[in-house]
This record gives structure tokens, sequence and C-alpha cells, in this order.
């Protein structure tokens, strides 16, 4: 089911409702039946994935807690494999056949092997990253395994962050389901203003944005420079729109009932560095990561080469964890390329801007950090939307030709024109102007608070408030795209 689908209209407040109304004994069981529900509207038949690997983690972390030496680990090992084994086999298997094939005709093999005719179900790497993580923290000692078999089902299944996060911990979430909540007002209330800045991003800034992206991504080749860097600008905006705007959902959502799921964004554009980026871009996920990949590789505790190796490894996957195809391994290596090389380069780096007068902790050099760290980001989006590396790369040494044309008025508009049609000047403009309100919103409650960037009128009087969450529905209902389109982020 999609957040942005009126079915969810109902199904959120009358589950909510629910909760609140049953008595404490039986809301683990309703959440799970509404969780069910929820991953079914996709493909129903997928849920069976899900069971399969929820009752052999829970079995997995019960025998890991009462097992000694080295047989702890080899439960931990037979629960890894388990949800590895689910992930290549419905996400990798035709992409890994697919290039062995390739080997194959490209040295004149005739014989190919067979590929599978499945889908990939919905969220898959989200619920199994969650789920590896509850038994590897049982195996560290972190977290105490889970008896009732319902709770930990619940856990896995929790419909707010099921298929696109954020990817909680056990000892985040798990402990949430035990506990008794009651209907807050203030809680309630905090909840349904993320999910109104959440549909206010996807429905009216990403879904709009995606209109153009669309039309430019899926036919790269007959657009030149400039519609290709306003394709990739929209992008940029549009899948930080999309994926922030579906976490604002999912924490609102969780909140309204009293649950506090981890944040998931931090004002990422607005970071002075790549390393920085990666420290407010899905949050859930690069901790993730650093904790159960990059730490036991080494981390930063051993040799510097070797601290760049774990680094580029970490990313790889990370590539290869949002997608498989070349083009997400691409976008991975460029981050590590990005990361690895400010590294290497930072001293000379300020060395350089000292002797120009720029001192590092100066207010222009800050935001140039910025504004270069934005356009690397913007860039590597490139390889992350494009279809294949043969679009990828024809988009990225694409970039600078035929800027002459938009040297006039006129040729700007034949720009707009031509990447979306002409009844695309006014909705780029709309856009335009939502995409601005945003980055203000954040900039400013950046500065004087750490939450949503709503929560930038929350000191306001009444009607202040009253007028800009009004504002936000009404551009919602009128401006919004209501075509069911799905966040980017249910893919992985």
């Amino acid at each position: 089911m999609l957040f942005n689908s009126f079915q969810f209209l109902l199904f959120f407040p009358i589950v909510t409702l629910l909760y609140f109304l049953l008595p404490y004994k039986f809301r683990w069981f309703h959440l799970l039946v509404a969780s069910c529900i929820f991953y079914m509207a996709f493909v129903p038949v997928y849920i069976l994935i899900l069971g399969f690997t929820i009752v052999i983690d829970y079995i997995a972390g019960i025998m890991i807690e009462n097992a000694t030496g080295r047989r702890r680990k080899w439960f931990l090992i037979m629960s890894l494999v388990a949800n590895i084994g689910v992930l290549a086999v419905f996400k990798y298997y035709n992409f890994f056949i697919d290039n062995i094939n390739y080997l194959f005709s490209s040295s004149g093999n005739s014989f190919q092997l067979p590929l599978l005719a499945i889908l990939l179900p919905i969220g898959l790497s989200f619920h199994t990253f969650q789920a590896m993580s509850y038994t590897i923290e049982v195996y560290r000692g972190h977290q105490k395994a889970e008896r009732h078999f319902g709770i930990y089902a619940l856990y896995v299944m929790f419909y707010p962050q099921l298929v696109a996060g954020p990817i909680e911990r056990p000892q985040n979430l798990l402990h949430q389901f035990h506990e008794h909540h009651n209907f807050d007002y203030e809680e309630c209330k905090e909840g349904l203003k993320q999910m109104l800045w959440g549909f206010f991003k996807k429905i009216v800034i990403a879904d709009r944005l995606a209109l153009v992206v669309k039309t430019v991504f899926t036919h790269p080749h007959d657009f030149s420079g400039p519609s290709l860097a306003i394709a990739t600008l929209f992008f940029t905006f549009q899948i930080y729109c999309d994926f922030s705007g579906y976490s604002d959902i999912a924490i609102g959502a969780a909140r309204v009932m009293g649950f506090k799921l981890m944040r998931n964004f931090n004002r990422p554009y607005f970071s002075k560095s790549i390393s920085e980026f990666w420290t407010r871009w899905h949050i859930s996920l690069s901790t993730w990561f650093k904790d159960y990949l990059y730490i036991p590789l080494g981390g930063n505790r051993v040799p510097v080469p070797r601290m760049y190796l774990n680094l580029a490894i970490v990313f790889l996957v990370s590539g290869l964890w949002h997608g498989a195809n070349w083009t997400f391994i691409a976008w991975g290596a460029l981050h590590a390329f990005y990361l690895i090389f400010g590294m290497v380069t930072k001293k000379a780096r300020v060395a350089a801007m000292n002797s120009i007068g720029i001192k590092e902790h100066s207010v222009l050099n800050k935001t140039l950090s910025i504004a270069i760290t934005f356009l690397l980001a913007s860039f590597a989006w490139i390889y992350f939307v494009s279809a294949n590396i043969h679009d990828a790369l024809y988009v990225s040494t694409h970039l600078f030709s035929g800027w002459g044309q938009v040297l006039s008025l006129s040729g700007i508009k034949s720009v707009i024109t031509a990447v979306g049609g002409s009844d695309t000047i006014m909705g780029t403009f709309n856009v335009g102007m939502g995409v601005i309100l945003i980055l203000f919103l954040e900039y400013v409650q950046y500065k004087t608070d750490d939450g949503p960037a709503i929560n930038i009128v929350q000191h306001r009087p009444t009607f202040a408030r009253f007028a800009f969450y009004s504002l936000l529905i009404l551009t919602i209902l009128l401006i919004g795209v209501y075509d069911n389109q799905e966040f980017i982020y249910f893919q992985f």
C-alpha cells in the first residue's frame, strides 16, 4: 500500500483508532495484522518470503542466546545465509547470470544460463537488513533474544517503516512493542505535522519533478546539455523529497501511536563534505554499514591504505545494495572516490585556500564547500537514475554541450518545453518555489532547532500556524500529483 494513495487515507486513521481502542494485550496482534494487510496490498504471495526469514531469524536469535562457544557463530551464520540467500535469489541472481551470459557470448560460447522470471519483493533489502541487525546484536550480547514470536514478527513488519525504512535496530524499536502507549495529544499533533510535511515533499515536489526527470532520463540521447542539467538537478531534489518524504510520513505515522523511529535525514544538501553528507543522508543505512561492515573490516584502526580499501568496499557494497545494476555500483564507486580523494587532499586544499585568503572556517569557505559537495552529489545521482551505464556516460559527457541556446529568454523557454511539454513552464515555476521553500525552511530551522523543518512555525501565534498548515494542505490538494507513483526506494 502506498502512503500517497487514497487507500492509505482510510487505512491509517482506522488502524490508529483501533490501536488506542483495543486493550493493551491485543495491540501487537492488531498492528501485525495491519502490517500484513499493508504489505500484501503490493504482491500478496511475497509475504511468504517475509514469513520464512522471520521464522529463521526468530529461531536463530533464541539458539544464539542459548548456545555457547562456536555454536553461537554457526547459528548466526545460519541466519545471515538465509537472509542474504533470499536477497541473492530475488535481487541479484538475474544480474549475475546476465553478466555471466554476456561473458559467454563475448567469448563465442553459445551456452546461456537460464534467468528467473520473478519480481523483486518490495522493500526486500530494508526488512532483510533490519532482521540481520537483530541476530547480529543478539550474537554480540547487545540485545536479548525475543521470545514472543508475534512481537518479533512485528519488529520486522511494522508497517510505517516496513518497505523503505528507517532500518531500525532492535535496541531502539523492539522494546517499544512491549510498552503501553496511551494516547498523547502532543505526540499525535507532532506526528501528523511531520506526515503533512512528508506528503508535501512527496506529492507536490517529488512527483512533479519526476515528470521531467522521467522524460529526459528515459531517452537521454534526445536532449542536449541544458535539458540534461535541468533533469539532473531535478532528480537531485526529487530523490531527496521522495525518500525523506517517505521517512517523514513513516516516522510521523509511528509517532501518532507513540512509537519513536530514528531520524533518517538531516538536511544533507547543507553538508560541507561528502563525508558529512553520509552522516546526514539515509542515516539508518549509513550507520548500518558502519557498524556491521566498516568496523568489522577494521574501520580506521588499520593502516591508511587498508582504511581506504575498507571505505571502497563499503561504498561498492552500498551501491550494490541499492540495485542489481552496474549504474548503482558506479554510483557507489564515485562516492568512494569522492571520500578518499577528499581525505588525501584535505591538507593541500586547506593550504591552497589559505594562500588566496580564504580561511578554513570562514563563511565563504563553508559556502563554497556546501556548493561543491552539492554538485558532486548531484553528478553522482546521474548514475543512480540512469537505466544503464551507456546512458549515464552519455549524460555525464554531454552536460556541457549546447549551452549557447539558453543565452536568451526564448532559449530558456524552449529548453523547459523540450524536457516536459508546453504546460511545464508553470509547473516548473511551482516546483521551483516549492524547492526554495524547503531549502529556506531547512536552513532557518537548522540554525534554531534540530527538528523537522515544519517546526519552524511551532512557536508562532496560533493564527500563523493554522495559516501555514492550511496552505500546505491546500497546496497538496491543488498542485499535488495523484497518480499513485511509487516511492523511489521501494525498488530496493
